[in-house]
């Protein structure tokens, strides 16, 4: 079961975490963690997706915050994540975490607000507070971009 879920869904949650991370190794790092933590846990883990994703999310959010930083985009990041491009990458870079993550959730995964909620420990109707937000801020960045 686990094996099958990092087949169908390990690139685009690496490609998720990275946006939200904005560090390869970081992303790296909490994705591969999150999958071994769920296979080492076995049948006690009742959806091993949503189990996954959460997992994958906190494990990067904690390094995050030991590191005390966001690790500055270097290099071609458009190298992993071929459908973001730079300007949006950077954009992304300088919103909150909170926000960060359920705009990259909801836009880029596509999770509704009640799976975003689970992923992230919060309340949906927060979620929808920091998409809201995230949007408004992202237009400011990017100029009135609506893409």
């Amino acid at each position: 079961m686990v094996g099958a879920l990092y087949r169908t869904d390990g690139e685009r949650l690496w490609r998720a975490v990275y946006g939200f991370a904005q560090d390869r190794e970081v992303a790296s790092d909490a994705v591969a963690e999150a999958f071994a933590q769920c296979l080492a846990r076995g049948d006690a883990v009742r959806s091993p997706k949503a189990w996954v994703w959460r997992a994958a999310f906190r494990i990067a959010a904690g390094e995050l915050q030991r590191r005390g930083r966001l690790t500055p985009l270097t290099g071609d990041p458009a190298y992993e994540m071929a459908e973001q491009d730079d300007e949006l990458l950077r954009a992304l870079a300088a919103l909150p975490g909170r926000q960060r993550a359920a705009l990259v959730l909801r836009y880029y995964a596509g999770y509704d607000a009640n799976g975003i909620a689970e992923i992230l420990g919060c309340s949906a109707a927060t979620v929808r507070v920091h998409v809201s937000r995230g949007r408004k801020r992202l237009e400011t960045l990017l100029g009135g971009h609506d893409d």
